[in-house]
């Protein structure tokens, strides 16, 4: 197999990123950037990572994977002789678990000084519980945004992990990653990216901090415009016991749905707030009085703005999300297709993601120029698998 750089189509193309491997966010960040036509090559320690890995892993598609036992100092050489021609290098380590490596950014930027260097952490490089552990629930947690999601009112509702890790986490870091090589290309010069989820989705819920400052906003759950508090921005059963978003916020598209509903002469006025109980039954009960087919056939491609809710399987097969092909088949697998979209330079999907840590060893560290790759597998520095 050859590992060949370069081949990116879209508009990141012949940018060069080292990703020391570590698990959610930042492998997330690096597939996003993969995608868009970087040429990175995935740092792993022998034996690969915890929850991940494996030809379904598509957090790690699009680049090629390499084992060094970076406790190693021949390995933790091989990474700064990669550094020196990289752009980028992404890390998601606990703070000073890179410097305690010699992979730190002094290190790096003694070998590259226009070095990119992203850094992805929960609580981030300073503050108080900069060296605790802690999960994506803990860091939307103390940034006021768990407390307000879900529509129980005496318990909040986490929707997995994708608030922290994804929106406030691997999203910034891509966003602060592409900003300093902006400004690189201006001054010439590299600097930190200093990626927290907290930091993250904090900035991601302003639009509530803005509610709450504006007096718009009470501090419990379902008691909101957004959050289930108005009936016309819920969610309501079918009669065969599935459901269906409704999100008709401006007057005229609730004018749309009253009519689909057949629910004009019925509805009381939604302005009138000592109603809202009386209105949510009745579009509760006129919900349930038809499947969610036969409620996608009417709402089908209407300005009521209501949708079903489908599982992933049927995301696949839902006409609007096959149109637009935004999953597509890759390597006999189902997957999402890169995001967003170019007009000139799109971009494609690459290397499926390996079926276990250092399948492209040998391979992608001579594609990046390292001599005697087979000196460094031969002494345990780097392992190529079987």
């Amino acid at each position: 197999m050859t590992i060949e750089l370069g081949q990116g189509t879209g508009p990141l193309k012949g940018i060069k990123v080292v990703e020391i491997a570590g698990i959610g966010p930042s492998p997330h960040a690096c597939m996003i950037l993969a995608d868009l036509g970087a040429d990175i090559i995935r740092v792993e320690r022998p034996g690969g990572q915890a929850l991940t890995g494996g030809t379904h892993d598509f957090l790690n598609r699009g680049r090629p994977s390499v084992a060094l036992n970076l406790k190693d100092p021949a390995a933790v050489e091989t990474v700064l002789k990669l550094v020196e021609t990289a752009d980028v290098l992404v890390e998601g380590m606990r703070p000073g678990v890179t410097e305690r490596m010699g992979l730190g950014p002094d290190d790096c930027f003694a070998r590259n000084p226009k070095l990119v260097y992203g850094r992805m952490t929960g609580w981030g490089q300073t503050g108080a519980w900069s060296q605790a552990a802690g999960h994506d629930m803990n860091y939307i947690a103390i940034t006021g945004t768990l407390f307000g999601l879900g529509q129980v009112p005496g318990k909040p509702q986490f929707p997995a992990n994708l608030v922290g890790d994804f929106g406030g986490g691997s999203t910034y870091l891509v966003i602060g990653i592409l900003a300093a090589l902006l400004e690189a290309k201006v001054s010439g010069q590299g600097q930190v990216v200093d990626a927290a989820i907290v930091d993250g989705t904090a900035n991601l819920n302003a639009m509530t901090a803005a509610f709450l400052e504006g007096g718009n906003y009470q501090e419990k759950r379902a008691a909101n415009l957004l959050d289930g508090g108005a009936p016309y921005y819920d969610i309501y059963e079918t009669a065969d016991g599935r459901h269906m978003s409704v999100g008709a916020l401006e007057p005229q598209f609730y004018e749309i749905l009253l009519d689909l509903l057949d629910v004009r002469e019925s509805a009381p006025d939604r302005w009138d707030f000592s109603k809202v109980d009386e209105l949510r039954a009745v579009f509760t009960a006129k919900f349930a009085e038809k499947t969610q087919a036969e409620w996608c056939e009417i709402f089908d491609g209407t300005d009521a703005c209501v949708a079903p809710i489908i599982p992933l399987t049927e995301a696949f097969e839902h006409p609007h999300m096959k149109s637009r092909e935004i999953f597509v088949e890759h390597h006999g697998r189902m997957q999402p297709a890169p995001a967003p979209r170019f007009s000139r330079t799109g971009a494609t999907l690459g290397l499926p993601p390996s079926a276990g840590a250092g399948q492209h060893t040998r391979e992608a560290l001579a594609a990046w120029g390292i001599d005697d790759v087979d000196a460094l597998i031969e002494s345990g520095a780097a392992v190529q698998p079987e």
